[in-house]
């Protein structure tokens, strides 16, 4: 094995899919991407990673709410447009025409192109580490979409895109939950 600079070390722990997280602070509708997100367990618990930094983040501490969009590798140059300009100028559902539609649950919108939507309430701060613990209080799965396949950022600038589905649920059916 070769070496490999420590400060890179990150990019070999894929994380899940990069997702749209909108947010409503209160007057205007806003989006940010995230690639750094975690499952907590079988329920709908998740966390993003956010700080200071990100415009969303203070509608995100103020209102506890948001919603997770899935985007589909069609969506990867709107994806990455979204991430690399900011909510604090530009409004981001009209510069990367998205349709943002209502929350059954929460007041931040749902992105209409996404693959699926979760809504989310904020049930934690762990502000040391700027991570976001997230209740999902609603989902919704558009089924008639053709695109499913989703990315993942490696944290260089370069993605992967999901691939084909590998099937062990006989296997692992004794540690997965009823309905799963």
């Amino acid at each position: 094995m070769q070496a490999l600079e420590l400060n890179k070390a990150f990019t070999l722990l894929e994380s899940g899919p990069v997702v749209l997280v909108t947010t409503l602070d209160g007057q205007s509708d806003n989006i940010m991407t995230i690639s750094w997100t975690m499952v907590m367990d079988f329920t709908p618990v998740f966390a993003i990673t956010t700080g200071a930094w990100n415009h969303s983040f203070v509608a995100l501490k103020k209102s506890r709410e948001c919603v997770i969009a899935f985007p589909t590798v069609d969506m990867l140059d709107t994806v990455v447009g979204i991430g690399t300009c900011s909510g604090a100028d530009t409004d981001k559902f009209a510069k990367f025409k998205l349709t943002p539609e209502p929350g059954k649950l929460v007041k931040a919108p749902l992105i209409k192109e996404c693959l699926a939507n979760i809504e989310c309430k904020v049930i934690d701060i762990i502000e040391k580490h700027n991570i976001l613990v997230l209740e999902g209080v609603a989902a919704y799965l558009d089924v008639e979409r053709q695109e499913k396949r989703m990315v993942h950022a490696v944290g260089d600038g370069s993605f992967i895109v999901d691939g084909r589905r590998i099937d062990r649920r006989k296997m692992m059916a004794s540690k997965l939950p009823d309905g799963v």
